[in-house]
């Protein structure tokens, strides 16, 4: 029995005249909220810089504690929704308690999800959005996929139905607060974000008006099992292992041979797909050393770059493209690790496996057969988790606009895979009805999300050093959404520090693919007016 009707009319518009507001709730009142399959756990104002994060949250997902202490007052909504008796999904919304300007924000998740984004919700709060996010229905690091185990509407919660039910409850918290529903709702995330992205645009058109979706990990049953094909490739035999310590070689070796490709050596390749390096030009001529490879050791690099293969040769998933390999947050990092079996590719890899295609704790990567891991992925949860559907005519007439962004440097997804998706959407729907809602920018020398060579700070988050839509990816959305202007080249910045802080290194155009960024010939290789966009 609804205990709170008056309330439930307000959340959910009932009972109000098309063009009539609600009356605005007091915050505290907000716990008594009634929703189905919801209930409120709290309602509290928040104080002016008085936040402060679960101390169990991921470092990651807290950034800067300073952050956190510039915070205006707002209101501060948790919620537990169990659309399913094995559904346990927190969700928090954040509202802030004057200056809204007027739309919502929805937060994604990274990895295996598991946790909030707490410095995404206050960089929302900063700038006058309602935002709000969701651990997905679970509690769990990234890269732990165990909660999965034996609990098949969980994994359906962490697909989609998570961030759905988050978007309608916020949506109807936002309307019982403010007394008025958001004239526009945007959703901005990377990785798995990415895939979350996408995913509301195909499943849940009429969710968000405006999608910026980063390095989206959507084709993942191919992603995932390319993973086990990195893993096998690199630790079946033990000889075909590459160290850290090697990584800095390859990476040299590449730059030597491709950086002048885009006219200009800066290390970093404008478009990677342009550099045909040969690993084999690194087999050891003599003794083994960091400096060289031996040949078990070139088979493998091969094979990564490649990307992963069936039995009959058609590509799983695309490889990597060379100029990745090093740095904070490359190679070692997601494929090789500091030994094998570390990598961040591998413990999603396993994780995946593990605990939701096979549902065996013991499984073994080194006996899986790839074509068939591939087939019981796809069969089991193609139509799950991923958002690959290119056909988004109900997105588009609902009006939205979707902003795709890939960095060329990613060495844990694929750029290539960003790519194949946009094209497909373009031979599905058409080129001229694609450009009417869809674009996608690939950035050269970032890795996956952030950081690498390149300049990466273009306004994923709503701010980047000069807040217009020409210098910030996000205002970019919102101008093409609301104004109908569509999105042109974005100017991305390399800081050395943080923002607003941090020291301006370089600035580089992006431009909609597949326009590439093209020095001049002259100027300051480190100033964006020293490139033009042109097409390939």
């Amino acid at each position: 029995m609804n205990r709170f009707p008056i309330l439930l009319c307000l959340a959910m518009t009932c009972g109000f005249p098309s063009g009539v507001q609600a009356a605005p709730q007091p915050c505290e009142r907000l716990a008594q909220l009634a929703l189905p399959n919801t209930q409120v756990t709290s309602a509290q104002t928040v104080p002016a810089g008085a936040f402060s994060p679960p101390p169990a949250a991921s470092s990651w997902l807290i950034g800067n504690p300073s952050l956190y202490k510039q915070l205006p007052p707002f209101c501060r909504v948790t919620a537990d929704v169990k659309p399913t008796p094995d559904s346990d999904i927190k969700v928090e919304v954040w509202m802030p308690a004057s200056g809204w300007n007027g739309k919502f924000r929805g937060q994604g998740n990274g990895g295996f999800a598991g946790e909030m984004d707490y410095r995404a919700l206050a960089l929302a709060i900063l700038q006058g959005y309602a935002s709000a996010a969701t651990d997905t229905g679970h509690a769990a690091s990234g890269t732990d996929a165990t909660w999965a185990l034996g609990h098949p509407e969980k994994i359906i919660d962490y697909a989609h139905r998570a961030i759905h039910e988050m978007t309608s409850l916020s949506k109807a918290t936002v309307k019982a607060f403010y007394g008025d529903a958001p004239k526009r709702s945007y959703f901005a995330s990377c990785s798995n974000g990415g895939r979350q992205a996408l995913m509301e645009a195909q499943r849940y058109p009429e969710d968000y008006d405006g999608i910026l979706a980063g390095a989206p990990a959507n084709y993942w049953t191919h992603l995932l099992s390319s993973a086990l094909w990195d893993a096998q490739a690199t630790t079946l035999d033990a000889d075909s292992y590459i160290p850290p310590s090697k990584i800095p070689s390859i990476a040299h070796a590449v730059l030597a041979a491709c950086d002048a490709k885009d006219g200009l050596r800066d290390g970093i390749l404008n478009d990677p797909r342009q550099c045909h390096f040969d690993p084999a030009t690194m087999l050891c001529k003599q003794d083994n050393s960091d400096s060289c490879l031996t040949k078990p050791q070139v088979t493998a690099l091969k094979k990564l770059y490649e990307g992963a293969h069936d039995a009959k040769g058609k590509q799983i998933f695309p490889g990597f493209v060379p100029g990745a390999e090093e740095g904070q947050g490359g190679w070692g990092t997601w494929i090789t690790g500091n030994a094998p079996g570390e990598a961040l590719l591998f413990a999603f890899g396993n994780g995946f496996f593990r605990n939701m295609v096979y549902e065996r704790a013991d499984w073994d990567y080194k006996k899986a057969k790839l074509d068939d891991a591939v087939a019981v992925a796809d069969q089991k949860f193609a139509g799950v988790l991923n958002s690959t559907e290119p056909n988004m005519k109900a997105f588009q007439a609902h009006g939205g606009k979707l902003i795709l962004y890939h960095g060329w440097n990613d060495p844990g997804i694929s750029p290539l895979n960003s790519i194949n998706y946009y094209e497909s959407v373009l031979a599905t729907m058409g080129k001229q009805e694609a450009d009417s809602f869809v674009r996608l920018y690939m950035v050269p020398g970032m890795q996956h999300c952030a950081g690498g060579r390149g300049p990466d700070e273009f306004g994923e988050f709503g701010i980047s050093p000069v807040n217009d839509p020409q210098h910030n990816i996000y205002l970019a959305l919102e101008e093409w959404t609301e104004k109908g202007a569509a999105p042109s080249t974005v100017v991305a910045s390399k800081m050395e520090g943080e923002m607003p802080v941090g020291k301006l290194k370089m600035t580089r155009p992006l431009c909609p693919y597949p326009q590439q960024a093209k020095y001049k010939g002259s100027g300051n290789p480190n100033d964006a007016a020293s490139f033009a966009c042109d097409k390939p």
